[in-house]
């Protein structure tokens, strides 16, 4: 069972259901569409997980095998939402998650602080979690 909860591809699903039903969002129009949930004021919102290997905000169709990180579809991804939702699925059962403006990644994307495709690890995610006012 851990295995399955903490593997982002599998949990995804429960996780944006949970989130929804938590804050009052709503699913995306289809799994297709460009982010994950929209909240009452109709801004969407991308869930991602931080699972043992780290993790990403660029686009999804940037990340695996034969694909390549652009900063420009990035950059666009960051304009198109209000920001990410972050859960901590290594930490199961328990999984909290914090709400991050599109501004704070935009921060961090200046400053450094993601890697150069937008992928960090684990440790330095939670760091930046803790540094969060």
């Amino acid at each position: 069972m851990r295995e399955y909860f903490t593997d982002g591809r599998r949990v995804a699903f429960l996780i944006e259901r949970r989130i929804a039903h938590e804050e009052g969002f709503r699913l995306a129009p289809s799994e297709g569409a460009a982010f994950d949930l929209v909240n009452g004021n109709g801004a969407s919102w991308e869930v991602r997980n931080i699972t043992r290997s780290g993790i990403y905000f660029c686009p999804s169709y940037m990340v695996g095998s034969g694909r390549s990180f652009d900063t420009a579809g990035f950059l666009k991804k960051l304009q198109g939402i209000a920001g990410y939702i972050v859960t901590d699925i290594e930490s199961f059962p328990t999984v909290p998650y914090w709400i991050l403006s599109r501004g704070i990644v935009e921060q961090w994307w200046r400053a450094n602080r993601l890697g150069s495709g937008t992928k960090i690890s684990r440790d330095k995610m939670l760091e930046l979690l803790r540094l969060l006012p």
